[in-house]
């Protein structure tokens, strides 16, 4: 039986399935994006920024706040002065990276082929 507050099995078609909601965090470019630059190992704050070109400190603290309450990201403070802050992909948002990095590739094989 399905209720409106959950579901029995993962099923992105269906509304009331929560995995909707890691679909949703996966669609977002700064999301997928993010998930790439990690790809090669913890980076700091301000190296992913200039990595994803346009977007704000805002956005990208916003983006990696999600990636990290989802279980993809960790965040590591390092107690020195200054605060050192690094962010590296989990065991699951490593196997997140590859279908992205797949996605990723074919954007970029197939722009402006429209």
């Amino acid at each position: 039986m399905v209720t409106t507050d959950s579901c029995e099995r993962n099923d992105v078609y269906m509304a009331a399935c929560p995995c909707r909601d890691m679909l949703d965090l996966l669609a977002n470019k700064w999301s997928a994006l993010a998930i790439g630059a990690l790809e090669a190992g913890p980076l700091r704050f301000g190296v992913l920024r200039k990595t994803l070109e346009g977007v704000s400190p805002k956005v990208l603290a916003q983006t990696l706040r999600k990636l990290e309450d989802n279980g993809l990201v960790d965040r590591t403070v390092y107690p020195e002065v200054p605060l050192h802050v690094e962010y590296s992909l989990t065991p699951l948002g490593r196997s997140a990276a590859e279908p992205l990095a797949h996605l990723r590739n074919w954007v970029e094989s197939n722009a402006g082929k429209q």
